[in-house]
């Protein structure tokens, strides 16, 4: 009886054991693959392809550096007598969508400010610097102080822009005689524009 017994649980124990081996297989073998799939690097084939790159942006003025690491776009000189003039001239300039960043020596000289002092900065804080010069302008010390001042700045340089409103071309000064002028007399609003435009050209 007791040798039945054992020959009944013998292949039960037996079974289970080969079940607990089997199962033991199964885990290595799928940890192994588990493992594997991380230690092993990708194929360059599975990487998914990267965007080409944007063609560079042309070049425009304005974004020049040279231009916007000045403080002003354009410094406009005057006289007394034709601050109305000049103002009507920056009131275009400033006003979007032109949106230039001007200095008018008798709006931007702040209140016990050294008037050469001032202005002097203020040309080396300009990108470029335009002289409205009128009959007025001629006949005033200190205009012709700060032609002569922008002048030294940068002769030829191209960043002076002369602007002639009713004045003959006899009394054209002869310290700007190799400049080409803006006439401001017969169009205005089209020199205006031509003001815009020379400022974003230029950098």
């Amino acid at each position: 009886m007791h040798g039945l017994f054992q020959k009944l649980l013998k292949p039960r124990v037996s079974l289970s054991t080969q079940h607990e081996q089997e199962a033991k297989v199964t885990n290595v073998s799928t940890s192994s693959s588990f493992t594997s799939s991380f230690s092993s690097p990708p194929s360059f084939s599975s990487l998914p392809e990267t965007a080409p790159s944007k063609p560079p942006q042309p070049h425009s003025a304005l974004s020049s550096p040279q231009r916007y690491n000045r403080k002003y776009d354009l410094l406009v000189c005057h006289s007394h007598a034709d601050t109305e003039v000049a103002n009507r001239l920056v009131s275009f300039l400033e006003t979007s969508p032109h949106s230039l960043r001007c200095f008018l020596w008798q709006r931007d000289v702040g209140p016990g400010g050294a008037i050469f002092t001032e202005f002097c900065q203020a040309v080396q804080d300009s990108h470029l610097q335009a002289l409205l010069i009128t009959p007025n302008f001629l006949q005033e010390d200190l205009c012709t102080y700060m032609m002569h001042q922008t002048l030294a700045e940068g002769p030829m340089s191209n960043r002076l822009i002369p602007l002639v409103y009713n004045l003959s071309h006899s009394q054209y000064p002869q310290e700007l005689k190799f400049y080409v002028y803006i006439n401001l007399s017969n169009n205005t609003c089209r020199g205006y524009t031509r003001i815009n435009q020379t400022v974003l050209d230029c950098e």
